[in-house]
């Protein structure tokens, strides 16, 4: 449709050109400036066939947009949040300046990027014939915002060269201020976990250390039983020892007692057995040896 519609303009304009009232004058006088009245009927001529088009491509849009959308359902459809994985790759540092440009808003990649191909004019060109071609074709309409435009522009190129460097140094002295903050923050915030690391750690020292006194108590638990069990075993030793002390003492005074008893039977048994006359001789011959025994030791002195 766009395209009928731009066949039928140029058929409309052909037919201008060579109708007899324009007297078979060339297309130039297109370019004559109209009268005040006539170009204003000729502005909104042409911004109601642009209003035209672009509602027909407006509708023709949203058709294709129904055609392809898949059908209407009842139930919602729930979508997640992130359509791709998280990637674990580190985040790239953003550039604390901007790229340089050109002119105030073109970047150096365009004119670095078509040197090699059109040579050093080749972007001043570019841009020439894209200007011309926006407004030989009227995708462009000069009017009176263009003036305007073009005198904001103006206002403010000369307002970023006056006070630009000013409000720029300004404007990084609060940057710094706010990245001076961020950083106090950013310190504090760092001595705070770096402190908390260290708790941690000494938490899990004493951990290891109440490890460590758990063994000790629990040493010190089978030394006492140890302990108490090797009493209780020197109270049994002491205790059997003392009772075969006791049976011991015991064997010894039966058998003293037995042997006295003997003696003295066996004793008794020879002084009744003895006669007095054997009383007599036995005495005579004690008294005898005992003599004997005295001449001897007399002799020895």
């Amino acid at each position: 449709m766009l395209e009928s519609d731009r066949e039928s303009e140029r058929s409309e304009g052909g037919r201008r050109e060579h109708s007899p009232r324009d007297g078979g004058r060339s297309p130039s006088f297109l370019l004559t400036p109209p009268t005040r009245g006539g170009g204003r009927k000729i502005q909104r001529e042409r911004e109601g066939r642009e209003k035209k088009m672009l509602s027909r491509a407006a509708a023709l849009a949203s058709v294709s947009a129904l055609k392809s959308a898949a059908p209407v359902s009842v139930l919602p459809v729930f979508r997640n949040l992130h359509t791709s994985h998280q990637s674990k790759a580190p985040v790239p540092a953003l550039p604390e300046k901007g790229g340089k440009v050109r002119y105030g808003f073109v970047p150096e990649e365009f004119f670095q990027f078509l040197y090699p191909k059109t040579g050093v004019t080749g972007p001043y060109m570019f841009g020439t014939g894209l200007l011309v071609y926006l407004l030989s074709k009227e995708i462009y309409v000069l009017n009176y915002e263009t003036i305007s435009g073009l005198s904001v522009g103006i206002v403010i190129l000369y307002a970023i060269k006056t006070y630009g460097k000013t409000v720029a140094e300004f404007a990084d002295k609060l940057d710094m201020a706010k990245v001076a903050e961020i950083q106090e923050v950013k310190d504090a915030t760092m001595n705070n976990l770096m402190q908390s690391i260290d708790n941690e750690k000494k938490e899990q020292w004493r951990v290891e250390g109440r490890n460590y006194l758990f063994d000790a108590k629990r040493n010190n638990v089978t030394m006492l039983l140890e302990a108490n069990y090797r009493e209780r075993i020197h109270q049994v030793h002491t205790g059997v020892k003392k009772r075969m002390d006791y049976q011991i003492g015991l064997q010894h005074l039966k058998q003293r007692l037995e042997q006295e008893y003997m003696v003295n039977w066996v004793e008794k048994s020879i002084i009744q057995s003895l006669t007095p006359q054997q009383d007599k001789e036995s005495i005579a011959k004690c008294i005898s040896d005992l003599k004997a025994l005295s001449k001897t030791a007399q002799a020895r002195v």
